[in-house]
This record gives C-alpha cells, structure tokens and sequence, in this order.
C-alpha cells in the first residue's frame, strides 16, 4: 500500500496530525515506523476511552508498522497533571504492579500480540544521573512549560503546581528520544506532552516525531471524559453483560459519537441513521442495541455481544426476571444482611457511598419494593430479585 492510501486510513477518526506532511514524508521511505503509546498505569482496568487510541494502534499494525506500547512505570510515580486542577496523588510501586498486571490481557483484545512490543520508561529514566536530569532540564525553558493550560490556569489562580509536576513532560518527552519513536498517539488533551516529545527529539538531534491525536471519548455521562476516576467508565475487563448494559444507558445523542470512535461508521452512514430516526423509520432503541452489540463483539465477542443482547431484551422489554444474573449467597453470610453489604457482595457498588446514593435515588429495590432506608434489612430468601441501578439486576441463591 502507497504513503498516500495509507494516509487516508490513518486520517480516518483522528482530531489531528501534526504535521501531515511529515507523515508523508514518512511513509514515502517504505520503511516500518515505530508508532508509540504510553500509558501509565494508574488504574487496574482499561476502557472504552482507551479503545480509541488502542483501535488506531491496530490499524498502524495491520500497515506493517510496528508499535511500541510503553508503559509508564517510572512516571506513574509522579501521576500525569494533564487536565487536572490539582496535584495528582502519586501512586504507590505496589499499585503499579498492581495495575499493571490486568494491562496486557487488556491490550490483547484488541492489538496484536505478536505484533506489539511492551517497552517501561524506568528502563532509561531510573539510569540517569542528577547530571542527567540538568542537562535534560536545559533543553526546555520555565515559559514552555507553563505555557501548558492547566499548568497556566492553575497559576493565575493561585493554586499550587508542584516542581515534580513540571518534570513530567520532559520525561514524557525523553521516552520519545529514547525510543526514537516515528509517531505518537494520544489523546487530544495529551498534545502539549506529545509536542514536547518533537521538541526534545530535535534538541536531540533527532527527526521528529509525528503527533497523532484522538478525540476525547466522552463516559457514560455525555459530558467529561471517559474516566475510571469520574465513575462514567466502561472497562475492557468487565463482564460483556454488563458493559453491553452500560451501553444501553448512555442518551440517544451520545450513541453517534459512540458509533463514529469505536466502531469508525462513516459519517455518512451516521447521517443517514439520524435522517432514519428523525423520520420514524428506525427505531432509537434498535439503532443504540445494534451499536451495543456491535461494541461488545469488537470488544468482547461476538457469542458474548448476542448472549448480552438476549439478556438485556428479555429482562428489560419482556420483564423476564428468569433472565437475571443469579448469585450463589456464600455459606455463613448473616441473615438477615444490611443493603449496603449485599450491594458490596453482589459487586453492584463499590463503597457504601455509592450504595447510599443508589438507594437515596430511588434505584435499589427487592421484588419490585424500593428501598428507601440506607439502614434497611434485607431478609435473604430464595429467588429473590434484586435491582441496583438501571442495569444491575440479580437472582439471589441461598
């Protein structure tokens, strides 16, 4: 395939690439490119938002480039501000390993394995020397990194930013120089810190790379960012019922946003969808099941995506509890048990104040009857349903 047929599959559902005709350039030699992503490992699970960029990796892959995925071990340590009105915590070695141990497994369903090189930035950056870091410190100025919005406007209000804080993109920026990476990917709220990586490239005497940005996923909400943190996340490693059930609660709007990043319809198929609904031809509630489905088979699988649909169908439009996820109440659990542990038991919620606030939006019932007293007692009886949420719906077992 010629740099110009390749470019048109690489332009295709990216926000920007800066600047194309580097790519060009690139391409043109008919050599491979080292196409790399990082990620620091600052949560157990993947999701839907990592998928963007992880889905444009694949199809650099399917070019015959090959693509380093680097996982940031050592600047996990520091937390990447980008986007954040306040210092990020740092995380622990413990979580790090930790998080890093789901990653890979993750990864694998959607790139090629075989295909993919794993690369960990302290392999170079734990080895510099304090002379090192002034050397690499006086290849960028106090006024370009401060030039950084968030790092900006937390300045002109008169919040604190930390000085390990403004080391993070020239470490970002080294893994570039370390890798001598081709490209680099992200998304569009990384593209200062992937600029830095062109410039401490050159500053090292190397050709720079191209940026590659993807637009920001929004989460289940509509509003910010796929996110873990934010709790509006579909994650990778979740059970293809449940992230086929997520799915089905974002709005009608969201779904083609949805449909154009994670599955690459054109936007004239889109168009023509909308023109279909708006005129009563096809249904909403089909056209957001059809993209359910067809997420969860990318995704997943494609048995997983048709057993998740027959289940949200019998359960939600035919109102067949036999269709609820039954659980097996373990042996000795108390009886009667507090509607907070059974929620944590059943994995319906995470912490008793996500429990709380199910409960005080009306969204926990036992047999149809809602539960409206955080303190309640739940009698454990056989075949009882429980419903935590939209989604959520379970058959006990004692």
């Amino acid at each position: 395939m010629n740099a110009e047929e390749q470019i048109q599959i690489i332009k295709q559902g990216t926000a920007q690439v800066l600047p194309l005709e580097d790519l060009k350039k690139k391409l043109a030699r008919n050599k491979p490119l080292k196409i790399k992503l990082g990620a620091d490992p600052t949560a157990p699970d993947l999701h839907l938002g990592h998928a963007v960029v992880l889905s444009k990796l694949r199809q650099f892959q399917d070019l015959g480039h090959e693509v380093l995925f680097l996982i940031g071990d050592y600047t996990a340590r520091i937390g990447d501000p980008s986007g954040r009105s306040k210092t990020r915590p740092p995380l622990t070695p413990e979580d790090i390993q930790r998080n890093m141990q789901t990653y890979f497994e993750q990864v694998k369903k959607i790139l090629i394995p075989e295909k993919l090189t794993i690369c960990y930035n302290s392999s170079w950056l734990e080895k510099l020397s304090g002379y090192d870091w002034v050397k690499l410190c006086g290849k960028a100025t106090v006024a370009q990194i401060i030039e950084r919005e968030d790092f900006a406007q937390r300045i002109a209000e008169k919040r604190p930013v930390g000085m390990h804080e403004l080391l993070y993109p020239l470490m970002q920026g080294y893994d570039s120089v370390a890798l001598n990476a081709d490209v680099e990917i992200g998304g569009t709220d990384q593209t200062f810190n992937l600029m830095f990586g062109r410039h401490l490239q050159e500053q090292f005497d190397q050709e720079p790379q191209v940026v590659l940005t993807m637009p920001l996923l929004e989460g289940l909400d509509g509003k910010q960012k796929m996110s873990k943190s934010l709790g509006n996340a579909i994650g990778l490693a979740e059970p293809a019922d449940q992230a086929f059930g997520k799915l089905m609660s974002i709005s009608d709007e969201l779904v083609w946003r949805y449909l154009s990043l994670l599955l690459h319809v054109e936007p004239e198929r889109i168009a023509k969808l909308q023109e279909q609904v708006a005129q009563g031809i096809a249904h909403p509630m089909d056209v957001k099941k059809n993209m359910a489905e067809a997420i969860v088979a990318k995704f997943w699988s494609t048995q997983e995506a048709a057993q998740a649909r027959t289940q949200f169908e019998a359960l939600f439009q035919r109102h067949d509890m036999s269709a609820a996820q039954e659980f097996q109440i373990p042996a000795g659990t108390a009886n009667p048990l507090w509607i907070v542990d059974l929620l944590k038991l059943l994995q319906a919620v995470k912490s008793s104040s996500d429990a709380k606030r199910l409960i005080e939006q009306g969204a926990v019932s036992i047999d149809e009857q809602v539960i409206t007293d955080f303190r309640a007692m739940v009698v454990l009886s056989n075949a009882i349903i429980v419903k935590a949420g939209k989604h959520k719906i379970f058959k006990i077992l004692v």
